[in-house]
């Protein structure tokens, strides 16, 4: 019987991996080689002409990572401009699209809401649609005779150049302050930019990137926060409410605790999405004005493709990667379940006390 089990199991195995085996082939050689070949590039002086492995291609180390990360040139300034740019971007898309995704879902998940399913696609269609024509649209709307100008007109308000002002919104809040240079700030720099200008906060431009994002991305959110919705129930709602607990009390004791598993999901989701910002980029300002749309990836892709500087541009995406790595990891760790937690600490505590006796035990005798 062992035997004709253990067959059996040896047989399902190998019917499994040859299911497996075309889909692994595609991933090793379109996804997996594609990726050693980079790391490559990223320690090689590859010019982009011939085979990356031929003879002609020498190994310099570190040395496209150390211009990007510690020489203070060009290459250092600009990496230096995509990761301010795009840390103020994570920071206000990721929170905002988390929190009017859940909103929206809320809203439609009600139950005396009517015409559910015409709410659900009007607030999922703008992230079926192309992000190239949503970034044109979005560029015809904020130019400078555009609806939102035309609507500040009305008001007596000249409108500005959205997309032509290289300042940062904190910089202009400041500037009307009378505050135009803090000299402490200005003094001290990190990867080449002054603190000052790390501090400058998203340009207009930007700041209009990250509307986008968040117009763009927070209907697909909604769907998955509808479906953790549906999965509580209503017994878990009925159980509040005889508790006397109020709409508000439950929803914030109740709903949102059950929800703590979907909204790691979106915030990781959001987290990946928003540090890979490309094609609005692309499509819209190409890093203008002066820089300050700039992102990694983007700056990845001009450096490799425009200024053939393939070793850069590999090195960027390999540092872009890490950062979302070590991001998403924190992530991890800040919303772990404190389930998780406990075991481990009553483990340790068994293990200091197990200690313990056996230090004592030993100074008795």
């Amino acid at each position: 019987m062992a035997t004709k089990h253990s067959s059996r199991t040896t047989g399902q195995n190998l019917a499994g991996w040859l299911f497996l085996s075309p889909v692994i082939l595609i991933l090793g050689l379109f996804l997996f080689v594609p990726v050693l070949m980079a790391a490559w590039v990223s320690v090689s002086d590859w010019g982009g002409r011939g085979s990356p492995f031929s003879s002609n291609v020498s190994f310099v180390g570190a040395n496209n990572y150390a211009s990007i990360l510690t020489d203070g040139g060009l290459p250092t300034r600009d990496f230096g401009t995509a990761l301010r740019n795009n840390v103020y971007y994570v920071l206000l898309v990721v929170p905002l699209q988390t929190i009017v995704s859940l909103i929206l879902a809320v809203f439609v998940n009600q139950r005396i809401l009517k015409a559910k399913s015409f709410f659900r696609t009007a607030f999922y269609f703008p992230s079926v649609t192309s992000s190239v024509a949503i970034t044109v649209l979005w560029l015809f709307v904020f130019s400078y005779t555009g609806p939102v100008n035309k609507v500040l007109s009305w008001l007596g308000i000249h409108g500005p150049n959205w997309f032509q002002d290289p300042r940062g919104i904190v910089h202009l809040a400041l500037s009307g302050l009378g505050v135009n240079k803090v000299s402490a700030l200005a003094d001290h720099n990190l990867l080449g930019i002054s603190l000052w200008d790390w501090l400058s906060g998203p340009s207009v431009a930007m700041t209009a990137f990250i509307l986008m994002a968040v117009f763009t991305t927070s209907g697909t959110f909604m769907l998955l926060f509808i479906a953790a919705l549906q999965a509580i129930g209503n017994e878990t709602e009925e159980a509040g409410m005889m508790d006397g607990a109020g709409a508000l009390q439950r929803f914030r004791y109740i709903t949102v605790p059950m929800l703590k598993p979907t909204v790691f999901t979106v915030l990781t989701l959001g987290l990946i999405g928003c540090w890979q910002v490309f094609d609005q980029i692309y499509t819209g300002t190409q890093g203008g004005p002066a820089k300050t749309t700039l992102t990694p990836a983007y700056l990845s892709f001009n450096s490799a493709f425009n200024n053939q500087q393939w070793g850069q541009g590999a090195a960027i995406a390999f540092i872009l990667f890490f950062i979302i790595v070590a991001f998403t990891l924190l992530q991890r760790l800040m919303l772990r379940d404190k389930d998780e937690v406990r075991p481990r600490k009553r483990k340790a505590r068994r293990q200091q006390v197990a200690l313990a006796n056996a230090t004592s035990a030993k100074e008795g005798k």
